[in-house]
């Protein structure tokens, strides 16, 4: 818990998301809303954690994080070691849930509320068997980490796409592909192993049976045309704040769970244009559409199917995107800056994320220890400012370290945050103004 908490801490959009979040709960000027809600709680931590927020101890004691979460029905032991990642999908799920929580409205057959006046409204609980329509939130209240997957199916045969499934996500969980002899594995092989497409046999195809159908002239009844489709997944939006988990567990012939302890190479940035999901467009409009600098028109793509760094379109006289996890030992002299930035004739990235923190995993699979590099907070002076300075943190143990040793450690978490242009903060405030 206390490996997870720093990483949080590291995350500025995380900590302005919690303020804003709790601003609803200004109202009650007592202590016991720090016991009630997980969000007023957070952020009294992360606030600590990134010297934000003085504290009367010199230790933190975090232990009012599982008290809290008890009341949201999680029964987590501060004597059990906790795996960091399912706790972060505990307190990102436990948010979702305090965010979706609302007065309950009354029904119109409740005509015995409806005549008692002194009855508050957050009092007033419908009595009828039927569920309450949900309530709708804005776009803006959900979480920083939350992100959106695209999912579509093709078929093999007629080439007809099925409409294109949104699911959302907290965190990208990657599997590890098998080590080539001789290739380092970096996190781009990562990334493509994620998303890389894969054929779904003996599936219904609307398409093909209504083709079947119009080649017999006696009206005859057909049976379900079954091919094989080509699914893909895709990243449909991508977060604010960008949590990666790399998945370490394996399993032997026996059966028994290991831990795959092999290096994956990472860097201090990360450009995920390559791995956004665009929308198709008609061949008519694609020259004007490509004029736009916009987050829809995203290099690296091909009718909305991501494709390999060495397979994406670039235009005429430009180089490859930044190649992520495949940086030189050169570019890691330069911390803080983004190291495209010295080569001009490189395609400038629209999806720019920034390394703010790393957990580690010591350890097997049965027991073991979470580590975390983060970034040193900023000054009070300038709360706004990204330390090019990295700590080594266990638990109450503290020790500066290198960028050179980040990048070398065997990462079990990343968390990223982006990193937008001028041009796009600009965007971002109108938005905000509309």
């Amino acid at each position: 818990m206390n490996s997870l908490l720093q990483g949080l801490s590291s995350c500025p959009s995380f900590i302005r998301w919690l303020e804003e979040f709790t601003a609803q709960y200004k109202a009650e000027q007592n202590q016991s809303a720090e016991h009630r809600y997980l969000s007023v709680t957070l952020l009294h931590l992360l606030r600590a954690l990134s010297c934000q927020e003085v504290t009367e101890d010199d230790v933190l004691d975090a232990s009012c994080l599982l008290e809290v979460l008890r009341m949201y029905r999680w029964q987590i032991s501060s004597f059990e070691e906790q795996d960091a990642h399912e706790l972060f999908h505990v307190l990102t799920s436990s948010l979702e849930d305090e965010r979706d929580r609302q007065p309950r409205v009354t029904h119109l057959f409740d005509v015995h509320s409806l005549e008692q006046p002194e009855i508050t409204q957050k009092q007033i609980s419908c009595r009828t068997r039927g569920s309450l329509p949900p309530v709708s939130h804005h776009r803006k209240s959900q979480h920083p980490f939350r992100g959106r997957l695209t999912s579509n199916m093709v078929c093999k045969h007629c080439e007809h796409q099925s409409p294109v499934r949104y699911d959302t996500f907290d965190s990208l969980s990657l599997s590890i592909p098998a080590a080539v002899w001789g290739r380092p594995m970096t996190l781009d092989h990562c990334l493509h192993h994620f998303i890389s497409s894969e054929s779904v046999k003996d599936v219904v195809c609307d398409n093909c049976t209504k083709i079947q159908a119009e080649r017999i002239l006696n009206g005859q009844s057909i049976e379900n045309q079954r091919t094989t489709f080509v699914k893909q997944l895709k990243l449909g939006k991508l977060p604010q704040c960008l949590c990666i988990h790399l998945q370490r567990l394996s399993w032997s012939n026996q059966g028994t769970p290991l831990k795959r302890h092999e290096h994956v190479q990472f860097n201090e940035f990360l450009v995920m244009d390559i791995y956004k999901y665009r929308i198709p467009v008609q061949k008519s409009s694609q020259n004007e559409l490509n004029q736009k600098n916009s987050e829809e028109t995203t290099p690296g793509t091909k009718d909305g199917i991501a494709v390999k760094p060495s397979d994406a379109e670039q235009p005429s006289g430009a180089k490859p995107l930044f190649m992520n996890g495949a940086c030189s030992s050169a570019f890691l002299m330069s911390s803080g800056t983004f190291p495209l930035a010295a080569f001009p004739e490189c395609s400038p990235p629209v999806y720019l994320y920034r390394l703010m923190a790393v957990v580690v995993h010591h350890g097997d699979m049965h027991s073991g220890h979470f580590v975390t590099y983060r970034r040193s907070p900023p000054p009070p002076k300038n709360p706004l400012a990204v330390s090019s300075q990295w700590l080594w943190i266990s638990d109450d143990a503290v020790r500066k370290a290198s960028l050179q040793e980040v990048l070398s450690c065997s990462a079990y978490l990343l968390f990223y945050e982006r990193v937008h242009s001028r041009g796009q903060h600009r965007s971002l405030e109108l938005r905000a103004e509309d």
